[in-house]
This record gives structure tokens, C-alpha cells and sequence, in this order.
């Protein structure tokens, strides 16, 4: 695809979603050849959880994944509506 400066500029979101697809995508200015628009190398997404890098720490120090039953304690005890009041002590429980 070839456009001049003045066409691609208003056209420059379908230009660069072309070229992203791999089309050859060149704007001239006045008649010549002036640029040629290129998709860039996708980046490695940032955040989120490395989950490998996540279970090499876990097994580096020594924690083990938890047994069904051990994570289903857990799981009940998430949703225990006390839960709030346990963790901040308000419990008159002691």
C-alpha cells in the first residue's frame, strides 16, 4: 500500500492496523517514497503473576503445595463470616 503524507494522515488508524497484519504500508511525500510504517515485536505483557517464577521461589524455600483437605479448611475458613472479627482480635473467644 502506498499513500500520500496528506491521505495517510487521515487515515493513519487503518494504516497502522495494516502494517500490524504484515502489509507493506509506505507514505510518500511529494510523489517520493518517504516512510515505511512496520509493526513492532510484541512485548512481553507486563503484570500479572509469573506463575514459574512463582513455583521455583516456592519450592527454593520450601513450601509445599497443600493437601485437599488442608486447602478446604482454608477454603471454609475464607468464608467464615468471623473471619474479619478473628483476624482483628475482636473475638471475645480467649
Amino acid at each position: 500500500m502506498e499513500f500520500s503524507l496528506t491521505e495517510a494522515a487521515g487515515r493513519l488508524s487503518e494504516l497502522v492496523t495494516a502494517a500490524q497484519r504484515g502489509e507493506r504500508v509506505v507514505i510518500t511525500k511529494n510523489g517520493d517514497p518517504a516512510v515505511q510504517l512496520v509493526s513492532c515485536p510484541k512485548r512481553k505483557r507486563r503484570g500479572g503473576i509469573d506463575l514459574d517464577k512463582l513455583a521455583a521461589d516456592c519450592r527454593r524455600r520450601g513450601i509445599k503445595e497443600a493437601s485437599p483437605e488442608e486447602a478446604e479448611a482454608m477454603i471454609a475458613a475464607f468464608h467464615d463470616p468471623a473471619l474479619s472479627r478473628k483476624v482483628l482480635g475482636l473475638d471475645d473467644d480467649d
